[in-house]
């Protein structure tokens, strides 16, 4: 565990992306920004870019283990990311290693729904992350579509559905959820926080940009990174939100890929 003196290690279990914005990528970048020392596990090899992904390669489970048993045998991490897992045997693995050797905090970004609409993952897929992962996560961060897909309902349209689906979501067992209300309609993008005993808004303006590859990835490590920092959870998940609103309107300032650009995580520094 770190101590106020030292910077705290965090570790990202996700895919690649090679352009940069979102996955283990973003990840790294956003525990640097925040100031923690970043460390991954690569679960998949993703061909993509700013207008799409035209190709995964996933990475075997047995060696995803190899590269978390490797890792946490050295290095003592504070809190872990884990984002995108598309099958019960790597879920397994994940939940396996870090049940071993469990961090104070576990961040899970139950990536299950492309911001097209589509679903990643099949019904086994999602069985997974909801069995293995979920209980073992502090936080799970899902958008309205990915909390419709783990709880097998509509998606919900205003704030009176999202609160509506809190007693739900409280039963799948995680520690605190955040449902981020970034798909309603509005100028703002509220997010609700659960946990065990309160409801609490998070209020956000919506940032006109068109860059928001990586926003989900972005936020839930940046979330991890404020925890292994010291915040306590309504803190961290506030201060992420804010840090990622002044990525999200700083943006502009990057001319990457022609399509949905990343946000500028180098923001206060570059």
């Amino acid at each position: 565990m770190a101590t106020p003196r030292s910077i705290p290690n965090t570790l990202t279990i996700a895919g690649s992306d090679p352009g940069g914005g979102a996955g283990i990528q973003a990840d790294l970048k956003t525990f640097s920004a925040l100031g923690s020392y970043g460390t991954s596990v690569i679960t998949a090899l993703t061909a993509q870019n700013t207008r799409g992904v035209t190709g995964v390669h996933p990475v075997p489970a047995a060696f995803i283990a190899a590269q978390l048993d490797t890792l946490l045998d050295d290095i003592a991490i504070d809190a872990v990311k884990v984002g995108m897992v598309a099958s019960r045997e790597v879920a397994e693995t994940i939940r396996d290693s870090l049940t071993a050797r469990r961090p104070r905090w576990v961040v899970l970004d139950p990536v299950m729904v492309a911001k097209s609409g589509d679903t990643l993952v099949d019904d086994a897929g999602i069985a997974a992350v909801r069995d293995c992962l979920v209980p073992l996560a502090d936080l799970i961060t899902p958008n309205l579509p990915e909390a419709a897909v783990l709880l097998d309902c509509p998606v919900p349209t205003d704030r009176a559905g999202m609160q509506a689906m809190a007693p739900t979501l409280r039963e799948l067992s995680a520690g605190a959820v955040l449902l981020k209300g970034g798909h309603l309609r509005g100028e703002a993008c509220p997010d609700l926080l659960i946990t065990a005993d309160t409801l609490e808004w998070l209020e956000g303006p919506r940032i006109d940009t068109g860059n928001l590859h990586g926003t989900g990835c972005t936020l839930s490590s940046a979330i991890t990174a404020r925890l292994a920092l010291g915040d306590a959870l309504p803190e961290a998940v506030a201060a992420a939100k804010a840090w990622l609103s002044r990525a999200l309107e700083q943006s502009h300032r990057l001319a990457v890929g022609q399509g949905h650009g990343p946000v500028h995580h180098f923001h206060a520094w570059w």
